[in-house]
């Protein structure tokens, strides 16, 4: 149940200027990124600045995404909550318009034991049985960790089917590896640990950087597991200075500044996130002409 193949993308949300969403370039968006190495597609993610949308907001942009890329790639809903209820109550909503499986984030702010966590997790697996789950694993932004034993016991639920790990423990990793049947689905949670944890197991990304470099990362994880490693070392180290960068403030500010030098009108990000400064638009657009995303302005 549930393979949502190697490049997932964490989709950003474009804004108008007045702060709404625009529902036109989301789909531009997203045909753009399935025609790019994009194998499925998280929507209203922590990429998609999901803190700040209405359960409105969010369940129209589960339709939209849902129909622009309709037997294309898959489509994750990021229906996650610290409330149960309410992650019971947006999942269950999500799952009746057809999405391919919902994307649960560890509860923040109120930091809930392990026990909490696993009873979390398992009450929303319950209530939408037929549709598959990847646990979200990110304790910067969380306040709690996600630990290897609880996610084995998760595991053990039928449609609970992948994580994302962005603990950046790979030992914690390969402790999940070592103990889930193969089938178990790992992701990288972070672009600059895609090779690295697809030498311990994990299944692909999760991924911010697929947004400009879908194509590459797909390359480099197809490359990886026909045992080219050379190239996929090789194309590692060609993208890590953009992987980097995209980091260089809070996500999802960086990429949108560098879809916006791309040419997207994705707007900016809604307070408190706030637009890039001119130290990180320059040293993205630096390092996105090395890489020929952009081009050198004329004269330089």
């Amino acid at each position: 149940m549930g393979y949502f193949g190697t490049v997932v993308t964490a989709m950003i949300t474009p804004f108008k200027t007045d702060g709404s969403i625009n529902y036109d370039v989301v789909a531009k968006l997203a045909d753009y990124l399935v025609k790019n190495g994009t194998d499925a597609i998280v929507v209203c993610g922590t990429t998609g600045e999901s803190p700040t949308l209405t359960w409105d907001e969010e369940y129209q942009l589960f339709v939209e995404v849902l129909q622009t890329v309709s037997g294309k790639a898959k489509v994750i809903a990021g229906s996650g909550s610290n409330d149960t209820k309410e992650a019971i109550a947006a999942t269950q909503k999500a799952a009746k318009i057809g999405v391919h499986g919902s994307l649960q984030v560890v509860p923040y702010y109120n930091k809930p034991p392990q026990a909490g966590l696993y009873k979390h997790f398992q009450a929303i697996a319950q209530s939408c049985p037929d549709l598959p789950m990847m646990l979200y694993n990110i304790p910067g932004r969380t306040g709690q960790n996600l630990s290897s034993e609880t996610v084995v016991r998760l595991a053990e639920i039928d449609n609970i089917v992948a994580i994302k790990e962005a603990s950046g423990n790979l030992d914690q990793v390969s402790e999940i590896r070592r103990l889930t049947p193969k089938e178990f689905q790992i992701y990288a949670g972070d672009d600059s640990l895609t090779l690295p944890m697809l030498a311990i197991g994990s299944q692909g990304i999760v991924s911010v950087a697929s947004h400009l470099v879908g194509n590459h990362i797909q390359k480099m994880i197809q490359a990886w597991k026909v045992g080219n490693t050379q190239l996929a070392t090789d194309i590692h180290l060609q993208l890590f200075p953009l992987f980097k960068a995209l980091f260089l403030t809070t996500n999802p500010i960086p990429v949108k500044e560098a879809l916006k030098l791309q040419g997207w009108e994705v707007g900016s990000t809604r307070l408190p996130l706030y637009e890039a400064d001119t130290d990180v638009s320059k040293k993205l657009e630096s390092v996105m002409q090395k890489l020929n995303l952009i081009s050198a302005p004329i004269g330089e």
